[in-house]
């Protein structure tokens, strides 16, 4: 689940199959009562049918997760960042870095860190097309030592300049769900 509406949807495929949830997050649900077999194979078809999958593997879990705090960490959260991403991802999740990264670029084909900017690009196209910060607000915002590395890594990405990308008409964003896949 990669947005509030992803949410809304899991609550109700729920609701149709009568289970109370407690909890509904961004690639985590907790449910009230124990779910029954049927029950579950209802669900799975029913977040299939809406382009959501159900999750039971431990390794894809984990994955989901990842994904999920990097989606958090860069679109929903505002400010500096006082720990090092390596370790505010390993606090978050309870696993060692060199693990999740391992399995990460196993399961994925890519790194965490590949998959990092890529959602940091496109929170940074994002800004750019609000027009209400100038590139050396949004490096700060965005936790780039200096214009310069914001600059280098969207050029890297998009084959553009923030500036020229500011400049286009079209101005290109991919979906959440398809940054990074």
């Amino acid at each position: 689940m990669v947005s509030t509406r992803c949410k809304m949807m899991v609550k109700e495929e729920l609701k149709k199959l009568g289970l109370h949830y407690i909890v509904v997050e961004l690639g985590e649900v907790e449910i009230m009562e124990t779910i029954t077999p049927a029950q579950r194979e209802l669900l799975k078809t029913g977040l299939l049918d809406t382009g959501l999958e159900l999750m039971d593997d431990r390794r894809a879990i984990l994955i989901e997760k990842i994904k999920n705090v990097i989606i958090e960490m860069v679109h929903y959260s505002d400010g500096e960042m006082k720990i090092k991403f390596s370790n505010y991802l390993s606090e978050k999740l309870n696993h060692d870095y060199t693990y999740l990264s391992n399995l990460f670029s196993e399961v994925q084909g890519t790194t965490i860190e590949q998959f990092l900017i890529r959602h940091k690009v496109e929170r940074i196209k994002e800004l750019i097309i609000y027009d209400e910060l100038n590139i050396s607000e949004i490096a700060w915002k965005m936790n780039y030592s200096s214009v310069a590395h914001l600059s280098t890594q969207f050029k890297k990405i998009t084959g553009l300049t923030p500036t020229h990308f500011k400049q286009l008409k079209d101005k290109r964003r991919s979906p959440l769900e398809e940054v990074g896949n």
